[in-house]
C-alpha cells in the first residue's frame, strides 16, 4: 500500500483519490514536523507574554473584543469545538470523512497554524486506525470556512463526538478506546486551527472532480457508441475542423472521438443527401469540450486548495522565532465554491446532451428507422427501454435544480461581523449530486446504445465491426448486461452499467483498447 507524505506544498487530487478511496495511507514529513513544532512554541511565547491575538487570547466573531485570560485559552478551544458542532443533515461517508481528515492535516502541516505535530498525527492515526467521525454535511456556510462539520470531526480528537469503528457507531472516546489512540488535550489555538478553513468543501470538492475527469470521458464512450448505433456520420470531428476554433479541450474531445470511432464500419459513409446529424451528435467535440474546460478549472482551483493555509488567524514566525498573528480571510470558500457552481452546470449540461441522444436512440422518427421504437422488436405488449430515457429525462431535470449557483446567495452571520459568506459547501454538495446524477444518465445512454448496436448489427453486412474503443465498451457492458430480449426489471442492469462508469472500469478497458 502507498504512502503519502504530508509537508502542506505538494498534495494532489490523485493523492487525495488514492487515501479516500484506494486506502493509502499518510504521514507528516519530517521537514514540515519540525515547522510545526517551531510555529506552536511562538505560539506558547506569545500566550506567556500576555499579547492580545484573535482566538488565541480573545472570543471568536462577535465576541473578538472579549479577552480571555492565558489559563483558560485551552477552555476556551475546546468550548469552540462543542459549541460549533451544530451540523444536521445526511452524514458523510467513509471517503468524504477519510479525505477530509487527509486534507485538514495536510493544511496544518503547511505551519502556519500554531498546532503541535501531535494534533496532524492524531489525525492521521484515526485515518490510519479507520476510526471515522461522524459528521453531518449541512451546517457551513463557507466562511469561516466549514465550521459545524469540522467541529464534529475534530470532537473526535478529544474524546467527545461520535465515530463509526469497525462499521459500530460509538461514542467519540470509546472508539478512540477500541482503536487504541489517545484523546488530544487541546492547547491554545489548536480549537480554532481545527474547524476553520475549507477541508469539508476542497475534500469533497476533490473526490468530485477526480469522478468528473473519468465521467467527461465516459461521455465521449457513450455518444460515439450512439453514433455508431444510428450510423451517423464521423465528419463533424474532423481535426481539421474542429482545429480551426481552437478551444483546445474541444480539440482533444474530437481526437478522442476519433481515436474510439477508429476503424468502425458502422458509421455513414459520405452521403450528399445526408452530410450532417443532430447538434448532440455533431457537437459533442464542442459541448464535451466545454465541459473538459470546467472540469480543468476545477481540478487547477483545488490543487491549490489542498496545499493552502485556510484557517484564521495565521502564525508567522520570524527569524528570532517570534510569532506574528494576522487575522484575515483565507477561510473564505469563494475560489472552491465558484469552480464548484462551474462544475455542477457543465455536467449538468453533458448529462442534458446524453439524454438527447437517448431520446433519438429511442425513436425512429429521430433516425433511419433500423432501431426499433423503444428498442424492443415486441412493442405494444413490451415497452422495451421506455423508461431508461424517462429516467434520464428525470434526473437531467433534477439537475437543473442542483445547478442553481449556490455562490450567489449571502446570509449575514455573527452579529453581522460575517457579513458575507461563500455557501461553498452547498456549491460542493450540489456538484457531488450533479456528479452522481449524470453518471447514471451516461450509463443510461450506454445500455441504450449497446441495444441499438445489436439492431444495428442486423442490418449491416456480417463482417461490420465497431470502433476500437466502441468495441471494448461494448464489451464490457455485455458482460453486465445482456441484449434485453424481453421486458424485465430495468434497475439493476442501470446500476451495473452505473458503477462500470463511476469506478472507472469501463474507462480503463476503452483505454486499454485505444492505447490513450
Amino acid at each position: 500500500m502507498s504512502m503519502i507524505t504530508l509537508n502542506g506544498d505538494n498534495l494532489k487530487i490523485d493523492d487525495v483519490w488514492a487515501v479516500a478511496v484506494e486506502g493509502a495511507d499518510a504521514v507528516l514529513g519530517e521537514d514540515a514536523r519540525q515547522r510545526v513544532q517551531a510555529c506552536h512554541e511562538a505560539v506558547l511565547r506569545l500566550v506567556a507574554r500576555g499579547e492580545i491575538a484573535y482566538g488565541v487570547t480573545t472570543g471568536f466573531g462577535a465576541f473578538k473584543k472579549k479577552l480571555i485570560a492565558p489559563q483558560q485559552t485551552a477552555e476556551l478551544q475546546v468550548n469552540l469545538l462543542r459549541s460549533h458542532a451544530a451540523g444536521v443533515g445526511p452524514l458523510a461517508d467513509e471517503t468524504t470523512i477519510r479525505a477530509m481528515l487527509l486534507v485538514r492535516a495536510n493544511t496544518l502541516a503547511k505551519g502556519y497554524s500554531g498546532v503541535r505535530p501531535l494534533v496532524i498525527d492524531r489525525l492521521l492515526e484515526l485515518l490510519r486506525r479507520r476510526v471515522y467521525p461522524v459528521v453531518p454535511l449541512q451546517g457551513s456556510l463557507g466562511a469561516s470556512g466549514d465550521l459545524a462539520p469540522l467541529a464534529h470531526l475534530a470532537l473526535v480528537l478529544i474524546g467527545e463526538g461520535e465515530a463509526v469503528y469497525e462499521g459500530e457507531r460509538l461514542p467519540g472516546g470509546e472508539a478512540l478506546r477500541r482503536a487504541g489512540i489517545e484523546p488530544v488535550k487541546l492547547l491554545a489555538k489548536e480549537g480554532v486551527a481545527l474547524i476553520n478553513g475549507t477541508a469539508m468543501m476542497t475534500a469533497l470538492g476533490a473526490l468530485t472532480t477526480y469522478r468528473a475527469e473519468n465521467l467527461v470521458c465516459m461521455a465521449d464512450v457513450a455518444g460515439a457508441m450512439s453514433l455508431e448505433a444510428l450510423r451517423g456520420t464521423p465528419a463533424a470531428f474532423d481535426a481539421r475542423l474542429v482545429g480551426v476554433r481552437p478551444h483546445p479541450r474541444a480539440i482533444d474531445a474530437a481526437a478522442h472521438l476519433r481515436a474510439l470511432l477508429q476503424g468502425s464500419t458502422f458509421l455513414r459513409p459520405h452521403d450528399p443527401t445526408d452530410i450532417q446529424d443532430a447538434y448532440s451528435l455533431r457537437c459533442m467535440p464542442q459541448v464535451h469540450g466545454a465541459v473538459r474546460d470546467a472540469v480543468a478549472y476545477a481540478r487547477w482551483v483545488l490543487d491549490i486548495e489542498l496545499n493552502s493555509a485556510t484557517d484564521n488567524p495565521l502564525v508567522f514566525v520570524d527569524e528570532r522565532g517570534d510569532a506574528e498573528i494576522i487575522s484575515g480571510g483565507n477561510f473564505h470558500g469563494e475560489p472552491v465554491a465558484m469552480a464548484m457552481d462551474y462544475l455542477a452546470m457543465a455536467l449538468t449540461d453533458l448529462g442534458s446532451i446524453s439524454e438527447r441522444r437517448q431520446a433519438r436512440l429511442v425513436d425512429p422518427s429521430k433516425h433511419d428507422g433500423a432501431l426499433p421504437l423503444f428498442l424492443t422488436e415486441h412493442g405494444g405488449l413490451e415497452n422495451g427501454l421506455m423508461l431508461a430515457q424517462y429516467t434520464a429525462a428525470a434526473l437531467v431535470s433534477e439537475n437543473k435544480v442542483l445547478a442553481h449557483p449556490a455562490v450567489v446567495d449571502n446570509v449575514s452571520t455573527s452579529a453581522d461581523v460575517e457579513d458575507h459568506v461563500s455557501m461553498g459547501a452547498t456549491s460542493t454538495r450540489q456538484a457531488h449530486e450533479v456528479l452522481i446524477n449524470t453518471e447514471t444518465v451516461v450509463a443510461l445512454e450506454l445500455l441504450c446504445a449497446a441495444q441499438g448496436i445489436d439492431f444495428r448489427r442486423r442490418v449491416l453486412p456480417p463482417d461490420a465491426r465497431m470502433g476500437q474503443g466502441t468495441r471494448a465498451a461494448y464489451d464490457l457492458i455485455r458482460q453486465a448486461v445482456p441484449f434485453w430480449e424481453h421486458d424485465q426489471v430495468l434497475s439493476p442492469h442501470i446500476e451495473n452499467v452505473r458503477r462500470l462508469v463511476a469506478g472507472g472500469r469501463l474507462l480503463a478497458a476503452v483505454r486499454e483498447a485505444v492505447h490513450t
